[in-house]
């Protein structure tokens, strides 16, 4: 018979009308008494009843607290520097959304400080695969199947069973200069040959969608004038093609707000999800990012940036 005298942070959450991440905040800022058994917090129902009773001045926590993005700056590794076992927690991808999912980490009760190392799609599984990052992400887009991810993650992690949480969709395109005078349109313009393109670095996932267009149409990829000159962002592509040094590069919707002289050509609805081991999901870290990726708070924030299609974000849409 369950004991009702002691209460999980989500039926805490529950009686108060707030989000578990508010109780766990609660929690950390000793407004509400808690305990761990193993690894999972526990509240007294009279320490709840304590706190439910407490002069409405001392609780205005409820009305206006939500994570407070003002934790120590997160320690990085350049986008050329390969993680090692050593580098701690560390979490792949360019996205701005993974900066803001690890200062949530760090905040969350069950979190811990991170390292974020810049790296793309195909680079970040690899590094999985060999133990040196604890989290990677992909929005890798297979030609023959018309699915992101998951048969790079089959492919790549042999031997291990992965979990794939969802964490946005984007529109990825082509940046081209303002007015389009090329009057570059789609994928079969990549045939002509007096057009120049820049091109991201191998392993990154804008870079294999390129190549995986390029592989069903059957265009040599040594026909293509610029093909060899990368950059490594979507931000670094904007700004060539702005500069008029080239005349289309592809990245996603949301950089392309932020370059002046250029337009968007939207081509293709990508996914872009987490990838851990499925040994590790049950542990306290893990089980944070997805506590935080399903928090209203974490959404209100994503949504305010704009720029991505949450409906699924939290979603774990895939085991391997």
């Amino acid at each position: 018979m369950a004991d009702k005298s002691v209460l999980t942070p989500q039926e805490v959450a529950e009686i108060l009308k707030i989000t578990k991440n508010t109780v766990y905040e609660l929690i950390k800022r000793g407004e509400l008494n808690a305990y761990k058994v193993g690894k999972k917090l526990r509240i007294d129902t009279d320490d709840l009843e304590a706190y439910k009773n407490r002069d409405s001045s001392s609780k205005g926590f409820l009305s206006h607290t939500k994570y407070k993005l003002t934790a120590p700056a997160k320690s990085t590794l350049s986008s050329g520097e390969e993680p090692s076992q050593s580098s701690g927690f560390v979490i792949c991808g360019q996205d701005a959304i993974l900066d803001i999912l690890s200062r949530y980490l760090e905040l969350h009760p069950s979190g811990t400080r991170t390292f974020r190392s810049y790296i793309g799609s195909y680079n970040g599984l690899y590094a999985l695969y060999h133990g040196k990052v604890q989290v990677a992400t992909a929005h890798l887009w297979d030609g023959d199947t018309g699915l992101y991810n998951v048969p790079y993650v089959r492919r790549m992690l042999p031997g291990i069973q992965a979990v794939i949480v969802h964490l946005a969709c984007r529109l990825q395109g082509f940046y081209v200069i303002s007015g389009n005078p090329k009057g570059i349109n789609g994928w079969e313009d990549l045939k002509r040959n007096d057009i120049t393109i820049i091109n991201r670095e191998k392993g990154s996932g804008t870079r294999v969608l390129l190549d995986e267009h390029l592989r069903k149409m059957n265009i040599p990829y040594k026909k293509i004038r610029g093909y060899e000159n990368e950059c490594a962002s979507h931000l670094a592509i904007a700004s060539t093609v702005a500069r008029g040094d080239a005349d289309f590069g592809m990245g996603n919707e949301k950089t392309s707000l932020q370059v002046k002289g250029i337009d968007f050509i939207p081509m293709q609805v990508e996914r872009y999800e987490l990838v851990m081991k499925k040994e590790d999901v049950n542990r306290p870290h893990f089980e944070a990012i997805i506590d935080i990726l399903r928090s209203p708070e974490f959404r209100t924030e994503l949504e305010g940036i704009g720029g991505y299609d949450l409906k699924e974000i939290g979603d774990i849409i895939a085991e391997t």
